[in-house]
């Protein structure tokens, strides 16, 4: 399942007020949970999903379910602050081409402090944290194209 079908499934449990969401499409499987810690959305993928999109959005604990199988139980969740695109644009991970990042995973980051850029009408524009913590996750290859609200990355 590719990053921005994810993206508009979580953007969807958020709005709509559904409490759990789940899709199978071929052997991947997603599951989205919502009301954890802080009403916090949960997203469980499988393994072939976790391959196929590298760092996914995942926030909160799961509630307590019945033993799944070894492959389930291998799925990775995180809980943190979710950073949005705060317009459209293409996302990049450092201020020149080939330059260091802003931040990598397991950064500890301050509000205020840049964390990205998105270039919107040949302009760059810096994003910057909205709160202290540790990036858990970057949600945005370099050089992809985003949307408005679109997560960026996860603080912890």
């Amino acid at each position: 399942m590719d990053l921005r079908k994810l993206k508009k499934l979580i953007d969807l449990v958020e709005e709509s007020g559904i409490a759990e969401l789940e899709i199978t499409e071929g052997e991947e499987k997603v599951r989205i949970v919502r009301g954890g810690a802080g009403g916090k959305e949960v997203v469980v993928l499988s393994p072939p999903t976790l391959a196929a999109s590298l760092p996914v959005v995942q926030a909160a604990a799961a509630p307590a379910q019945a033993p799944a199988p070894a492959q389930e139980e291998a799925a990775p969740v995180l809980e943190g602050h979710i950073v949005k695109a705060p317009m459209v644009g293409t996302f990049y991970r450092s201020g020149s081409p080939g330059g260091k990042p802003f931040v990598e995973v397991g950064d500890s980051v301050k509000a205020g402090q840049p964390i990205c850029i998105i270039e919107a009408m040949k302009l760059m524009n810096e994003i910057e944290a909205d709160k202290d913590g540790v990036i858990k996750a970057i949600m945005v290859e370099n050089g992809q194209p985003v949307e408005y609200g679109e997560p960026l990355m996860m603080i912890g």
